[in-house]
């Protein structure tokens, strides 16, 4: 009898696992691309979303900090490596724009917000909690559909000579 009670205990035991490893795989598998374009609606840069003309509404752009890359060992001259808060009220707008020569990473830090990209078929969305990458590829513009105020943390390499406010 003992053995019977271990040897149940040993089978349920690993279907648990079974079953927590299996549900951990299926969360990491619908989470994986969140916030980023789904791969069966990339395209080609200029065949996705549209251009906008959309000005940019409701957004506050503040310049956290700053660091001249000439100066440091790096050596990369002309550039800025920078740190920008930006917050988005509902229904607001950050412009359209290119990241061809400053690639940024984006951190939503609260809200949701859609990224409407040149090389993607559909609209993302993006979360709290998610990084997007803007690179060389992104042209795009973003907007606030939601009720609740988005706060973004923004990284990028910024031309020495560029608006130290350009979106």
């Amino acid at each position: 009898m003992i053995d019977k009670s271990r040897s149940s205990q040993a089978i349920w035991r690993g279907l648990s696992m079974v079953a927590i490893v299996a549900g951990s795989v299926s969360i990491a598998a619908t989470t994986a691309f969140a916030g980023s374009c789904p791969t069966d609606k990339v395209v080609a840069s200029g065949t996705g979303e549209k251009p906008s003309t959309a000005a940019a509404k409701d957004v506050t752009d503040t310049v956290l900090g700053s660091i001249d890359l000439s100066k440091e060992t790096v050596g990369v001259k002309d550039r800025q490596f920078r740190l920008r808060r930006l917050v988005i009220k509902s229904g607001g707008v950050v412009p359209w724009h290119s990241h061809g020569d400053r690639p940024a990473l984006i951190y939503i830090v609260g809200g949701e917000v859609t990224e409407y990209a040149s090389n993607c078929a559909v609209p993302i969305v993006h979360k709290a909690g998610e990084v997007a990458s803007e690179t060389s590829v992104t042209a795009h513009w973003w907007k606030n559909t939601g009720k609740k105020t988005v706060v973004l943390i923004s990284a990028d390499l910024l031309k020495v000579n560029d608006d130290a406010h350009m979106m």
